[in-house]
């Protein structure tokens, strides 16, 4: 099964070397570790969370705030909204260069959404973490190092293909979002070995398309 990616579209990075306090509290974020933040906003929400996590390995930074938007990108509230903001902290500027630049390098060479039937109207997110973060890590509940699955799919599909992941494999659900997400997609977490994380998100993507292409079997 060969799925073809959309790659997502970055449509803002900025920084803020020195930001407000007062703006750094409300994002989240703790003045006192927290001087400088970076900014990014992307048309795909679940890439842009393994993303940030991704970062999080290559720099010392935190996460202080990451937001999908209600409805998704296809309902942004403007040309540079897309479905996510993302914003890191950190003491200092060299650091939130180095995690913007994993951060996007992750989004241009990694973590998709896949075209699930060939027409673009349904995607997936069978997405394989080999080595989790600090930042997802903690939303798990996971020690860091761990591997997870991150399995996104629209509320239907989503519903079949992680019933399918769990009989695929020995993994177990961390955190099941069932839908209506803000972007009114459906998600679910798993973990267990690397292998069969990744068995069950090949039975995910599998499950994704049968529906997709049989929806009232």
């Amino acid at each position: 099964m060969i799925l073809e990616p959309i790659v997502p579209n970055v449509l803002s990075v900025r920084r803020l070397p020195n930001a407000d306090p007062a703006m750094i509290r409300a994002y989240g974020g703790d003045p006192e570790r927290h001087r400088s933040l970076g900014l990014v906003t992307v048309d795909q929400d679940d890439p842009t969370y393994v993303a940030l996590d991704e970062a999080t390995k290559h720099a010392p930074v935190d996460v202080i705030f990451a937001k999908s938007f209600y409805a998704g990108s296809a309902h942004a509230s403007g040309r540079l909204s897309g479905e996510i903001l993302g914003v890191f902290g950190a003491t200092e500027p060299e650091s939130i260069e180095h995690a913007l630049e994993a951060c996007l390098r992750c989004l241009q060479h990694d973590a998709c959404f896949y075209d699930a039937d060939g027409k673009g109207t349904v995607t997936v997110f069978p997405h394989v973490i080999a080595s989790l973060g600090e930042y997802l890590s903690k939303e798990a509940g996971l020690p860091p190092g761990e591997p997870m699955a991150y399995l996104v799919a629209p509320p239907i599909e989503a519903s079949i293909a992680l019933d399918a992941a769990l009989k695929a494999a020995a993994v177990r659900a961390v955190k099941v979002m069932p839908p209506p997400t803000e972007t009114n997609f459906s998600a679910a977490w798993l973990t267990g070995t690397l292998d069969e994380c990744e068995a069950a998100a090949m039975a995910y993507a599998a499950a994704v398309v049968e529906v997709a292409g049989a929806p009232k079997r």
